[in-house]
């Protein structure tokens, strides 16, 4: 079974291009989430990653990262609901808790948990699409050089996290054919059972690379390999930084939450909107269009 956020190698301009282009392409998109709290800018940047997602081959990781991501959106809407006691629209009379204090839920305050929320998720689809679609043995070739070390950090995170997802899909399959009259397996023994199985492969990797040379000082020479598509990512990754800074300066897609909420969705901030998810096509258009030439 190949879990849903492995490398898979698709031949489009993610997996083509050179690395650095393609994470600055998928970067653009968590500076967007991180610039703005504007639900509406937020959703246009979430469009944008599920277009290139999809372009790419990757639905299946954007869909476990969207899962995911929706229920740490939950939890941050849960959590603000509960700690924030700001706002003037207040839906439930709540009472005095200790350390915590007044419990009034706000509408303010989900609105403000939604935002969070849907930041993370944003987030969360940035890096599945990038975990799916772009080389991590490439991305270290391309880091070594300056940091060796941390390259091959980097590398092993991006490939370990797929395969800590695949063990506990696993572990959980094992555990529902035990039959009827086993004991239930609950979540405190399964995160033990696959924090032993992480514990043990980290041995065998570390073992391994140490065997393939990976502890000794010499820096072995890569031949670099160049792609048309990297001028097509690398532009529209610069078009989405230079559109997100410029309309943050402007003033365009506010968002006040406190003690009412305010929100911008004039024709700046829904065209703000649509560029973002127009510059996520460039890539792929750029390729069928060279094609077809």
């Amino acid at each position: 079974m190949r879990p849903a956020l492995a490398y898979r190698p698709s031949g489009g301009p993610l997996d083509d291009a050179n690395p650095l282009a393609a994470s600055l392409y998928l970067a653009s998109f968590a500076v967007v989430a991180f610039a703005f709290s504007n639900p509406i800018v937020l959703a246009g940047a979430a469009a944008g990653v599920v277009v290139a997602a999809h372009l790419a081959g990757a639905g299946p990781a954007a869909r476990a990262a969207a899962r995911w991501g929706l229920w740490l959106g939950v939890i941050f809407v849960l959590v603000n609901a509960i700690t924030a006691q700001r706002g003037d629209t207040i839906l439930v009379r709540g009472f005095d808790v200790p350390v915590i204090g007044n419990t009034d839920v706000t509408l303010e305050s989900l609105a403000y948990g939604a935002a969070l929320g849907l930041r993370i998720v944003v987030v969360v689809l940035a890096f599945a699409v990038y975990s799916a679609c772009v080389d991590p043995d490439r991305v270290l070739r391309l880091l070594r050089p300056v940091a060796r070390r941390s390259a091959m950090t980097a590398g092993l995170v991006t490939r370990m996290v797929p395969l800590a997802v695949a063990d506990g899909a696993r572990l959980s399959e094992a555990a529902e054919l035990r039959g009827p009259a086993a004991a239930p397996v609950g979540r405190a023994e399964m995160t033990r059972r696959l924090v032993e199985s992480s514990l043990d492969r980290a041995v065998d990797v570390a073992a391994t690379l140490e065997l393939r040379g990976h502890s000794l000082d010499a820096r072995p020479r890569f031949v670099k390999r160049r792609s048309r598509d990297d001028a097509s990512l690398y532009l529209a990754g610069f078009a989405i930084l230079v559109v997100t800074i410029w309309t943050r300066l402007a003033g365009l897609g506010s968002w006040d939450v406190y003690p009412r909420i305010e929100l911008e969705a004039g024709p700046g901030t829904l065209l703000l909107c649509a560029g973002i998810v127009a510059l996520s096509l460039v890539p792929f258009g750029w390729r069928r269009w060279r094609r077809r030439g």
